[in-house]
């Protein structure tokens, strides 16, 4: 497909990597004629040097033969604008990145009215993220699929749990029964089979409904219980949108932002959420033992700044808080990150490529599947899909030991009106279905991907 990148930020870079990486033809729009310079180096990518929210500057890019385009610059107005242009001038598909939470409730008017096909808000999708960690706090990574009917959870194999050094193929009765869908191991992806054991040190994906999971975790000797006070470094909107997610449930949660112009904000906007909001520095170490951080459940550093946020991190890791969550833009910081002891990282611009990435699929591979949803895990080099299966797809009522499932590809969870089922050979896939996969990365893009060709004939 043709598609065209407003704004040649982080966003846009990651975005152009990735969907030039799957064949498509990508051109990037944007002002900045270094960042041009470096895209046009290192991606297979046709640069345009201009303003998004210039007519000129998107005929010049080629919009009106857009099949997607995609407006991810710093700025909501002018992401608007360029997808109300591009679709005036011809572009199929428009998506938009909108963050600021005073369009959150215009957003479906805002939507009809400008052609906007998408909409994404990273800050509060990774609010949403950080909210399902709040509930597992010994766990690196939540994901839902088939709207939370399943979750996906990262932990880190510590030592005392009873899986340890064990096949999965011979996992006794007396754990609840979860699918391993991923393992990192030494900074490598491995998608299990049932000869796979578990190691100390490897962070494991497990996925189930979540009562399953629960009980998985609970035998496992993990402490289920939920987060119950955080301190939230920077007060960004994030911030804003996570302290709106987790009022009324009781949580204790402390606020703290170093503008005071934000700080009389938030206030304003908060007042109502029992959120306490402190005007200073969060990365002072000062304020965060008079604070007293370790009486926290919970340290989430949430500042503009990578290198803040690890070095808030990594002195909340050291004063013993139980959970850390740092935001990171870096994600080739990833590795040493979780060597430093902080195993959640949130990152709004994998979010937001995730999102992204996940429609365009859908646009184009919609024959015999339709695509829910594309997580990203271990280093970006595996990936967790969901799919919903259509009429007519060749591997329809057909056992999964008779498909010729790929290497590299583990058929995850079936989910059929409502009932989660986790696989063997014997079972199958009908129409309608909630298909989740893990692969390697780039590996399956639609459903039939998985299978080989002889399984599809």
């Amino acid at each position: 497909m043709n598609i065209i990148i407003a704004g040649d930020g982080k966003v846009g870079y990651t975005l152009a990597q990735y969907l030039s990486e799957e064949g498509h033809d990508v051109t990037i729009l944007d002002r900045n004629q270094a960042a041009l310079r470096k895209a046009q180096e290192t991606l297979d990518v046709l640069c345009v040097r201009g303003s998004s929210a210039n007519v000129r500057s998107l005929i010049e890019a080629g919009v009106e033969k857009a099949d997607v385009l995609i407006a991810a610059t710093t700025n909501d107005e002018s992401n608007m604008v360029c997808c109300l242009a591009a679709k005036m001038l011809g572009a199929k598909y428009t998506c938009a990145r909108i963050r600021d939470p005073e369009y959150t409730e215009s957003l479906t008017l805002l939507q009809k009215e400008m052609g906007i096909d998408l909409v994404v808000n990273p800050e509060r999708t990774t609010a949403m993220e950080i909210s399902r960690i709040f509930r597992f706090p010994f766990a690196t990574t939540i994901e839902a699929f088939a709207h939370g009917r399943v979750e996906m959870v990262a932990f880190r194999v510590e030592g005392s749990e009873p899986i340890v050094g064990m096949a999965l193929h011979s996992m006794p009765s007396s754990i609840p029964r979860v699918l391993y869908c991923a393992i990192e191991r030494d900074g490598h992806a491995i998608i299990p089979d049932g000869s796979t054991r578990i190691c100390v040190g490897d962070r494991v994906h497990v996925a189930a409904d979540f009562r399953t999971i629960t009980d998985y975790f609970r035998k496992l000797g993990k402490n289920v219980g939920r987060v119950k006070s955080a301190m939230l470094i920077g007060g960004g909107h994030i911030s804003y949108y996570l302290a709106k997610i987790v009022a009324g449930m009781g949580m204790k949660l402390t606020l703290v932002e170093i503008q005071s112009e934000k700080c009389a904000r938030l206030a304003e906007d908060l007042g109502d959420d029992d959120v306490r909001i402190i005007c200073g520095d969060g990365t002072d170490q000062e304020l965060l033992q008079s604070e007293a951080v370790q009486s926290y459940d919970a340290l989430v550093c949430l500042t503009d700044r990578d290198e803040e946020n690890l070095i808030t991190g990594l002195y909340g890791v050291k004063k013993g808080v139980d959970k850390v969550i740092v935001k990171v833009n870096r994600l080739s910081q990833m590795d040493v990150i979780r060597d430093m002891g902080i195993d959640s990282v949130v990152s709004p611009r994998s979010t937001t490529a995730n999102a992204i990435l996940r429609s365009v699929r859908a646009l184009a591979h919609a024959q015999a599947s339709k695509i829910e949803k594309v997580y990203r895990i271990v280093n970006d080099q595996a990936e967790a899909l969901e799919f919903t299966a259509l009429e007519n797809a060749p591997y329809l009522h057909v056992p999964l030991s008779q498909l010729h499932i790929k290497k590299g590809v583990l058929v995850a969870v079936i989910v059929r009106n409502r009932r989660i089922i986790i696989p063997f050979g014997g079972d199958h896939i009908e129409a309608g279905d909630t298909v989740i996969l893990v692969s390697e990365a780039g590996k399956v893009l639609e459903l039939t991907d998985a299978f080989t060709a002889e399984a599809r004939a």
